[in-house]
């Protein structure tokens, strides 16, 4: 993994936590002191399977996506950690004092407040508040990848790619990705995302190009998904 660059140290970055921004005056000191901060350029590992949980990343800026290779190659994707998160497989790995079994990638320029194990566990022990914040944080990921496996069993494949569509495309109309990466997205094979896509265009509610899906008829998918759960 490529050395993170080390950026100038930030005092304020505590406060874009909303868990954080009540810890004591003492506490924040030795959290500040204690982190460092990192950029990395997009496209780099961030962790990779097998690599020590040694610290752990609160993301200032960017996103990182998660995601595991199975035996048989296939990448399946887990989860995005956003601006104000921190990865919960990571803290996991920390706490358990495992190494990393997923693979973090940044998708975008990052910049993380990087918190040594040393520091970690010694806040989570004297520190009511950011233990608090590290398990409340816990807890919502893991709810979020119950969900997923819930849509992998139950969703149909068409309603999963028309919401992973419009989660992506945000308030845009484009989403920059391949058939393959969808795939990955969706833990399913590129084929059968091409053939839904194929039958999203004959609806008219996309357009597909190069490496990417134009959202034409984004009220025919919030109607698919909206059906769902009706």
């Amino acid at each position: 993994m490529p050395a993170p660059l080390p950026a100038p140290a930030a005092t304020d970055w505590i406060d874009r936590f909303e868990g954080l921004a009540r810890l004591p005056a003492e506490i924040r000191a030795d959290l500040t002191a204690g982190a460092e901060i990192v950029d990395m350029p997009a496209g780099v590992t961030v962790f990779a399977p097998g690599q020590a949980a040694d610290r752990l990343l609160l993301l200032l800026e960017g996103t990182v996506r998660v995601q595991q290779t199975s035996e048989t190659g296939r990448e399946i994707f887990l989860y995005r950690v956003h601006a104000g998160e921190s990865c919960v497989l990571t803290t996991a790995c920390m706490l358990a004092f495992e190494d990393h079994a997923a693979t973090g990638i940044a998708e975008t320029p990052v910049r993380a407040a990087a918190i040594p194990r040393a520091i970690f566990d010694d806040l989570v022990a004297r520190s009511p508040v950011f233990r608090q914040f590290v398990f409340a944080a816990y807890s919502r990921r893991i709810t979020d990848l119950f969900t997923l496996i819930d849509d992998i069993v139950f969703q149909k494949m068409d309603v999963r790619l028309a919401a992973r569509l419009l989660e992506l495309a945000g308030e845009g109309e484009e989403v920059r990705a391949t058939h393959a990466t969808l795939g990955a997205e969706l833990g399913t094979a590129r084929e059968v995302i091409s053939r839904t896509l194929a039958e999203f265009q004959r609806r008219g509610w996309v357009e597909l190009g190069r490496g990417a899906v134009r959202l034409v008829g984004r009220a025919g998918l919030e109607r698919l998904v909206r059906s769902a759960g009706a």
